[in-house]
């Protein structure tokens, strides 16, 4: 290998390993049977390639830790990662996952069972992803045999939704339950007595 390549594979293991990796590591990686790269070689390149990052208008540097070698931001560039690191994720809530959670905000405390058996589907996708969003969290256990869980809303549900309290909730009109149970009833070609 030459110069340039040996410095695009040290660039490529640090960038993909994102810690702190060991000089002997390196050294191994960049060697094979017919071509041993020697320490004061290895140092040689490092040094190269630390003065390429200080040297180039670029985001990012070559630290060495302590015999490890490290890509890392460039100090003066923090204020802006910063502010990408500290943004809210925005999550998508699909109609599936908005169904999950009005079934379980209008129910809770509410089993996965009783959740399932609203929606006549398998629920457990989306309970967890709701909980990876932090809007659901477990609330207890049901005194029933096997002791199911209990899922609610959370202060980040409210926080999203821009309510106070569960109060807040819009109220279903009996006019709307006639007409959800319409709804279902003609889609699964059964009678619901309520």
């Amino acid at each position: 290998m030459d110069d340039i390549n040996i410095k695009a594979c040290i660039e490529a293991v640090l960038f993909a390993i994102g810690g702190a990796v060991e000089e002997g590591r390196l050294l191994a990686a960049l060697s094979d049977e017919d071509n041993q790269m020697s320490k004061g070689e290895f140092r040689k390149i490092i040094d190269e390639l630390k003065d390429d990052y200080q040297n180039e208008d670029r985001g990012i540097r070559l630290i060495e830790l302590d015999g490890k070698y490290q890509l890392c931001t460039k100090n003066e560039y923090y204020d802006v990662l910063a502010k990408i690191v500290n943004m809210p994720k925005k999550h998508v809530l699909t109609d599936v996952l908005l169904e999950t959670l009005s079934i379980i905000a209008y129910k809770q405390p509410v089993t996965r069972a009783e959740i399932e058996k609203i929606r006549g589907v398998s629920c457990s996708h989306a309970v967890n992803r709701l909980i990876e969003y932090n809007l659901v969290t477990e609330v207890g256990r049901l005194d029933a045999p096997g002791h199911p869980i209990l899922f609610g809303t959370t202060d980040d549900f409210l926080r999203s939704f821009g309510i106070e309290s569960m109060d807040e909730l819009p109220d279903i009109s009996p006019d709307k339950i006639e007409d959800f149970r319409r709804q279902a009833e003609e889609e699964a070609g059964i009678e619901v007595t309520t």
